[in-house]
């Protein structure tokens, strides 16, 4: 998926992505609904969307993220040197 976000997440994406899913969706009460335990295991549900959902809502309220459009399961060779962070 393609999306618009603001110019500070995608100069730190990496950072971003990492804080959204090794400490965001474990511990804020925000995102239980992401929690699972699956077999005694804890673990945690998502997609891209659920991180641009946490973009505009905590992060970048006033600068929403919008998708631009899907990509398809090879990144065109336009859109290969743009940020990028593989969930």
């Amino acid at each position: 998926m393609l999306y618009s976000v603001p110019d500070a997440a995608a100069n730190g994406l990496d950072g971003y992505c990492m804080e959204f899913c090794t400490n965001w969706l474990w511990n804020s009460p925000h995102a239980e609904r992401y929690r699972k335990t699956v077999q005694g295991v804890d673990l945690v549900c998502y997609h891209e969307a659920d991180f641009i959902a946490y973009l505009n809502q905590w992060v970048f309220p006033d600068e929403p993220s919008v998708l631009i459009k899907n990509l398809g399961p090879d990144i065109p060779e336009e859109y290969q040197n743009i940020p990028a962070f593989h969930f």
